[in-house]
């Protein structure tokens, strides 16, 4: 980790000073150059940021260009350090029974890690895969398989694997906690693999988590079956869907069916102060702007790093 740029010490005062969570972020466009994907977070203010590394509807691309990494890296050292992540391509399917989808998709991965690794992104986030109707236990054993072939094919490198949970649409496998604790115990809870709580997701699958005994159970599940240290990322999205929909739609934080505060939940949470925070909402006028200066809001403590008392309100 290069030493702090003046960029960023100049974000962290301000966080420190007005009692932000530190590391909130936003995914962000690498149009014209990664490089341009962090002068875009230091723009928004941002101690973190997701990008992909090519687009996310696609199987391959092109090449990394050496001089594209090489300015990557000089603008990292310019304005960084951020808490960076990589979405892999929605096409990738580590569940697939067709052998040609599944070597494809286990091929595509291994690029995708490469491509991490090469960029200096020490988290890639993938959603798990569908079982496109075997069943949940075979699903997950073929993706427990192909996370094991991966993580051993690239041995010794510092990119981790990040499993998302999902909404659980249609086959896809995810949207029970359960899920992601039987990948991790199947690998044995290497270091490299690790999970991103998706908020739009976890309340369409059916975890409540709108007022303060809800986020306390839900909180409690998921160290329960996870384990508050295997969460290595978050993304805060409201949902377009009502609660357990079993439906994945992004919404502006605050205009969803989850309302504004309990994002605050997490935020707050002493446990997540230093977890990467990620908005994915619709962009659309000022979209990531307002997103983030709402969720700094509700992010203020008063000490710093100390919760506000419970005041037993209901969203």
């Amino acid at each position: 980790m290069p030493p702090s740029s003046p960029a960023s010490e100049r974000r962290k005062r301000n966080a420190e000073a007005k009692g932000w969570h530190p590391l909130l972020g936003a995914h962000v466009s690498i149009a014209g150059g990664f490089h341009h994907a962090l002068e875009a977070a230091d723009g928004l203010g941002a101690g973190a940021a997701q990008i992909f590394t090519k687009p996310g509807s696609q199987w391959r691309a092109k090449p990394l260009d050496p001089g594209a990494v090489r300015r990557f890296h000089e603008v990292y050292a310019e304005l960084g350090p951020f808490e960076l992540a990589v979405h892999d391509s929605y096409l990738i399917n580590l569940a697939s029974v067709d052998p040609e989808l599944r070597k494809k998709s286990i091929d595509a991965f291994l690029e995708e890690i490469e491509r991490c690794e090469a960029l200096g992104i020490p988290r890639l986030v993938f959603h798990p895969g569908s079982h496109l109707g075997r069943g949940e236990e075979a699903g997950l054993e073929s993706i427990a398989e192909a996370l094991r072939f991966c993580l051993d094919t690239t041995a010794g490198y510092q990119t981790r694997l990040l499993a998302e949970n999902t909404a659980g649409q249609g086959s896809n496998l995810g949207f029970d906690l359960a899920h992601l604790q039987f990948l991790l115990d199947a690998l044995g809870r290497p270091d490299r693999l690790r999970v991103c709580i998706d908020t739009c997701h976890l309340f369409a699958a059916g975890y409540e988590f709108r007022d303060e005994d809800a986020y306390a159970a839900s909180k409690e599940e998921l160290d329960r079956t996870i384990g508050i240290a295997a969460v290595d990322l978050f993304h805060l999205n409201d949902s377009k869907q009502p609660f357990a929909s079993r439906k994945d739609r992004h919404e502006n934080v605050g205009k969803g069916e989850i309302g504004a505060a309990p994002f605050g939940f997490f935020l707050r949470d002493p446990d997540f102060r230093s977890v990467p925070m990620i908005v994915e909402t619709p962009i659309e006028g000022d979209g990531h702007k307002r997103d983030l200066t709402q969720l700094r809001r509700l992010s203020k403590v008063t000490p710093p790093q100390a919760l506000p008392p419970k005041k037993g309100t209901r969203s």
